[in-house]
């Protein structure tokens, strides 16, 4: 990651292959890398119990079936971020070790176009886009210490920064009928804006036309067999083995 928060197309991706996992923490712990590990709740036993414990409570707590869950471990280096950017999923983040401040942005513009939300649901482009740092005015800053956990309304823009110390976090992300219909709702204004040139506004909770516009998104989507999220970007450096936070570009 790069270090100023404007620059975002600066991430880019590596390649560790052949280190142990000693060795990416030491790397992890002087370089400038955001490990993501996606599913440890599908990987690990004590993290597929963690999940269940966590979204009982959820479902206990908001009346809301969970699914589509996904338990990722974020191992950060010191003072790293994460750029600007907004999920589809609902989001919960947990702080394990280490310190982060996050900020949060409300999910409308000029925070995030309709139609940048609607891109982004149509798989058409990545998650982060341009971030202008006057919106921080109306952002809530977030300290996260270990046991700490932070969540925001669905596709609220967000970004994060690390203190200076390696750190360790949750991102749990799952989805709920209310959210997946929310995400249809988008879906389907998208492709009445590609389709109709038309200006479509999001419906909030069960109305009719929401619900309607789920029936057009699944109808749409079995139109678009094998849609996938554009590839990621190549592997441009690759860890350098025994020596901690070299890297070589490859």
């Amino acid at each position: 990651m790069g270090d100023d928060p404007v620059a975002w197309r600066t991430w880019r991706r590596g390649s560790a292959e052949g280190l142990s996992g000693a060795e990416l923490l030491e790397a992890v712990k002087a370089g400038r890398i955001w490990l993501n590990l996606r599913a440890v709740n599908a990987a690990a036993d004590d993290y597929a119990m963690l999940a269940e414990e966590i979204f009982a409570d959820i479902e206990g707590a908001t009346g809301q079936r969970t699914f589509r869950r996904d338990v990722g471990l974020l191992i950060s280096s010191p003072e790293v971020q994460v750029f600007y950017h907004l999920d589809v999923p609902l989001v919960t983040l947990w702080q394990l070790r280490g310190q982060k401040t996050v900020w949060l942005y409300p999910p409308k513009a000029p925070f995030v176009e309709d139609q940048q939300l609607e891109r982004i649901v149509l798989k058409e482009t990545a998650e982060q886009f341009a971030y202008d740092p006057n919106w921080d005015v109306g952002a809530e800053a977030v300290v996260l210490t270990p046991g700490r956990m932070v969540t925001w309304p669905q596709n609220a823009p967000h970004r994060i920064a690390n203190g200076g110390m390696m750190n360790v976090s949750l991102s749990i992300e799952f989805m709920t009928p209310a959210a997946l219909l929310r995400a249809n709702v988008l879906y389907a204004n998208g492709m009445l804006r590609k389709t109709f040139g038309a200006r479509p506004q999001v419906q909030a909770g069960y109305d009719p036309r929401a619900l309607a516009k789920l029936g057009a998104a699944r109808a749409w989507k079995a139109l678009r067999p094998g849609e996938k999220t554009r590839d990621p970007l190549p592997p441009t450096f690759s860890l350098v083995r025994g020596q901690p936070g070299a890297i070589a570009t490859l």
